[in-house]
This record gives structure tokens, C-alpha cells and sequence, in this order.
């Protein structure tokens, strides 16, 4: 569970999302008038995901190492009030880190429990999330994950928490991790 105004989380102890089921999920409250800004973000423009509002509907970037901004966005506006805002990503397959991809899956948004969007993402980020950019709740300090805003982009609304679920199987591809670990040697 995470916090606004808390530390950044640094990559080597934040939660590991990659190659598994997921979910991160934000209890807030939307003040009259709308919010916008980041709920959760990990990373930088280099790789890394991100949760926010913008506008007043929910967004998701995953961004493929810096390649590809893989996006799931709600043309549904958020409530004024107490809001659950959740993200879920299901794998659809195995990665494929040899050549640097990460396990494919769904991508879907809720509001409230009630799906507002959802994509396919093809490849994901196969093994280690940007160097140096921790997880960051209610704000993205440093490069931006995503060009859809300018960080900080700090969340106007306020936090009470988010939580992140990695509880699902992990899809791993042992052979290929063998494979890098002796490499590294």
C-alpha cells in the first residue's frame, strides 16, 4: 500500500509488477469541479507505468522501455466524492525476454468497480523498470513516463490510498533468465 507525500519507492524495493497479474487500485476523493494528476507512477520516460487523471477520466501508460506508450484511457469522467479508481492487467501469454519482451496481456480501467477501458498490450517491459526512478504515489518526479503530461503533474484531488496487488501467478521464462544470469558472470 502506498501513500501520497511519502519517499519515493527505489526500483530494487518497489512492488514488481512486470510479467504478471496485477492490479493497482486507488481509494480517493474527488473534490467539486473534477481532479486531475498522477495516482501512482513508477519509472521514467526511459520505462515505467503510470496511473492518473487528466481531464477528469482515468489514464494508463505502460511504457515499453521507452519505445512505445502503451495506453488504456475511460472517456468516462470521474464522480466528485469518495472514488475507487482501479487498474488490472491479465497476461495473455509468455514473455519473451530473449528478445526483449515482456509478457503480452489485457489492460482494463474501472471507476467505482464498473469497466470504463480497456486494450491490448502487445509486448511490456520484459525484466527491470527505468534506472534510478522509483515508485512515486500522487505525483511523477523526474523525466515523465508518459508524454501525456509534464511531471510532477501532482494529483489535485486527495489520496487515501493505493494499493498495489501482484498476489496472481508471475510468468516466468527460467530458461532465458538462466541464460542472462550467466551472461552477467
Amino acid at each position: 500500500m502506498y501513500y501520497p507525500d511519502s519517499a519515493s519507492a527505489p526500483p530494487t524495493v518497489a512492488v514488481n509488477v512486470l510479467n504478471r497479474t496485477h492490479s493497482i487500485t486507488a481509494q480517493v476523493e474527488i473534490p467539486t469541479g473534477g481532479a486531475e494528476g498522477v495516482l501512482l507512477s513508477h519509472g521514467s520516460s526511459s520505462g515505467g507505468y503510470t496511473l492518473f487523471l487528466q481531464h477528469n477520466p482515468p489514464h494508463y501508460v505502460h511504457n515499453y522501455v521507452g519505445v512505445e506508450e502503451l495506453y488504456v484511457g475511460s472517456t468516462d469522467d470521474v464522480p466528485e466524492g469518495s472514488v475507487e479508481l482501479r487498474f488490472e492487467f491479465e497476461p495473455a501469454g509468455p514473455p519473451d525476454i530473449p528478445r526483449g519482451r515482456g509478457t503480452p496481456g489485457r489492460a482494463r480501467l474501472f471507476i467505482n468497480r464498473m469497466l470504463v477501458g480497456q486494450a491490448d498490450f502487445p509486448p511490456t517491459i520484459p525484466l527491470g523498470i527505468s534506472l534510478g526512478e522509483g515508485l512515486m504515489c500522487g505525483r511523477d518526479s523526474g523525466a515523465s513516463v508518459t508524454s501525456r503530461y509534464r511531471a510532477p503533474f501532482p494529483f489535485t484531488g486527495t489520496i487515501h490510498s493505493v494499493t498495489v496487488d501482484v498476489s496472481g501467478e508471475k510468468v516466468e521464462d527460467k530458461e532465458a533468465q538462466f541464460r542472462i544470469a550467466m551472461a552477467r558472470q
